[in-house]
C-alpha cells in the first residue's frame, strides 16, 4: 500500500538519475501516480476486515494507492462526513447504523449494498436449552448472568441495551471487541459451557462452530439487514473510476465467508488473503472494474 509508492518512487527516481534527466518515466506509471490515493475506514469487525481488504486491493489492481483506517464505528461515520475517509464498504442499513446516517445522511453518498443477507441478534451454541430472549431471565445464572458483547461504540450494541431494557433482563451487556466475544464464545463451547453473545451473519463462527439465534420476540433487532458501501460527498467528481468501482462492488455471504476464514488461520494477513482472493477471482472482480 502506501509504502511500495515510495519504493516505486525510489526506484524510478534511481533509473532516471541513472538514464539522465530528460529520461521519462513510463506512462504507465504516472498513470499510477495521477490517480491518487483512496482513504478506506473500516470497523474491526471480521466481515468489514474481509470486504475492506478486498475493495482495498481491487482499487490498488485499477492503479489506485489505498491507506486503510481501523475506526470505531462512530469515528468511522464521522471521518466520511469530514471527508477524512474516502468510502466505507461497512454501513449496515436499516437498522444497525440508521443512527449515524440520519445526523450525517447530508455529508454522506450511500452507494447501496454491497452484500444482502445479513442478521443480528444474540447468539447461543446449537447444545443451550434456551432458545428465546424472552427465556434468558429464567436461566442467568447458566450464562454467569452476562452477555458477552462487542465495541461499545457499535450499532450492534445499542441495539442489544435496547434489548435488555425491552426484555427487563437481569443479565449485565459487558462490552470488548470482536476479538474478546469470540474468544470467550470459543473458550465456553471448548468447555461445553453456556453462553450468550452479541452475534451477526456473516461472521466466521457460524462456520466454525454450531451456534444458533435466539428468537427475538418483541423484534428489536429488526429482519434481516445490508451492508452498505457509502462515500463522502464529492468523491464522484474527484475520482470518477474509483467511484465506479466502489458503486460496483457486490458480493455474496459465501464469498465473504471464503475470505473471513482464510483471516482465521494462524498467522494470517487479512490484506494478503484479500490479494490472493482477488487473483483466484478474477471474473468476480472483471465485473466490479469493467464499471
Amino acid at each position: 500500500m502506501k509504502h511500495r509508492t515510495l519504493n516505486l518512487r525510489i526506484r524510478l527516481a534511481s533509473l532516471a538519475l541513472l538514464a539522465g534527466a530528460g529520461v521519462a518515466v513510463s506512462s504507465a506509471a504516472q498513470a499510477e501516480e495521477e490517480k491518487g490515493t483512496v482513504n478506506l475506514a473500516y470497523v474491526e469487525w471480521s466481515s468489514e476486515v474481509a470486504s475492506t481488504n478486498v475493495i482495498a486491493a481491487v482499487l490498488e489492481q485499477a492503479g489506485y494507492e489505498v491507506d486503510l483506517t481501523s475506526l470505531s464505528a462512530a469515528a468511522m461515520f464521522q471521518a466520511l462526513s469530514t471527508g477524512d475517509a474516502d468510502a466505507i464498504v461497512a454501513a449496515w442499513l436499516p437498522t444497525t447504523h440508521a443512527d449515524y446516517m440520519e445526523r450525517l445522511g447530508d455529508s454522506i453518498e450511500d452507494l447501496g449494498p454491497n452484500l444482502d443477507g445479513t442478521k443480528l441478534g444474540l447468539v447461543v451454541p446449537e447444545y443451550t436449552d434456551v432458545d428465546s430472549i424472552a427465556d434468558l431471565n429464567d436461566n442467568a445464572d447458566s450464562f454467569n448472568g452476562e452477555i458477552i458483547g462487542i465495541d461499545p461504540g457499535a450499532g450492534l450494541m445499542a441495539l442489544s441495551e435496547e434489548v435488555v431494557d425491552t426484555y427487563d433482563l437481569e443479565l449485565d451487556l459487558r462490552s470488548g471487541s470482536g476479538a474478546t466475544m469470540t474468544a470467550a464464545l470459543a473458550s465456553a463451547i471448548n468447555n461445553e459451557e453456556d453462553v450468550v453473545v452479541t452475534g451477526w451473519t456473516p461472521h466466521w463462527m457460524f462456520a466454525r462452530f454450531d451456534l444458533k439465534y435466539l428468537e427475538d420476540p418483541e423484534n428489536v433487532y429488526g429482519g434481516a439487514e445490508q451492508i452498505h458501501t457509502a462515500v463522502r460527498q464529492g468523491l464522484e467528481d474527484d475520482m470518477p473510476e474509483a467511484y465506479a468501482i466502489l458503486d460496483a462492488f457486490e458480493w455474496t455471504p459465501e464469498q465473504m465467508g471464503e475470505v473471513m476464514l482464510m483471516n482465521q488461520e494462524d498467522g494470517s494477513d487479512p490484506y494478503e488473503n484479500a490479494k490472493q482472493w482477488v487473483e483466484d477471482n478474477q471474473d468476480v472482480v472483471a465485473e466490479w472494474l469493467d464499471s
